[in-house]
């Protein structure tokens, strides 16, 4: 299903298309459409909750980075992955697609279901966005993610506890 099209790849990756992830991949100019996908997901995230949208868009920019790049660094040292961060990075971006549709969790009486829906899509786009990246077993890719956040917020944490914030 691999489309040749932004919005095509936006939808071949909600849908969990591997194909879609696959060439996101080793499209080395697939980076900037990315980060599009990380600043549309943020700003409607920040719309739905009536959020600082610039703020967030800009936080989760910085999130994508950091959060792909201790991706990378766990699945390739501790799991055995092959990739390149700028791999781990597209993959990563373009699984933020199905977190655009939470934009709809503003709606009264379903906004929490539409939440927790749309953060499980997400989390099953992360997993083969992470799978096809690195090269490895889901289980490998689950917990690449899972060590790879708890990572990022514990850096987040003490970079809080350090500048205060």
């Amino acid at each position: 299903m691999a489309s040749n099209t932004f919005v095509g790849r936006m939808i071949g990756a909600a849908m969990l298309d591997v194909p879609t992830y696959e060439a996101v991949e080793h499209d080395q100019t697939l980076t900037v459409q990315a980060g599009a996908v990380i600043a549309l997901q943020a700003g409607a995230a920040g719309l739905a909750t009536s959020a600082a949208v610039l703020g967030g868009i800009l936080s989760s920019l910085l999130g994508w980075f950091c959060g792909a790049g201790l991706i990378y660094l766990i699945g390739t040292r501790l799991f055995g992955g092959e990739a390149t961060w700028g791999e781990v990075l597209r993959t990563l971006g373009f699984a933020a697609s199905p977190g655009i549709l939470i934009i709809f969790a503003a709606f009264p009486f379903l906004g929490w279901f539409i939440g927790i829906a749309v953060g499980l899509w997400w989390l099953a786009a992360m997993a083969v966005a992470i799978r096809q990246a690195l090269d490895v077993s889901t289980g490998k890719a689950i917990l690449s993610g899972i060590l790879g956040f708890l990572a990022y917020g514990i850096i987040r944490v003490a970079l809080a506890g350090v500048f205060g914030g």
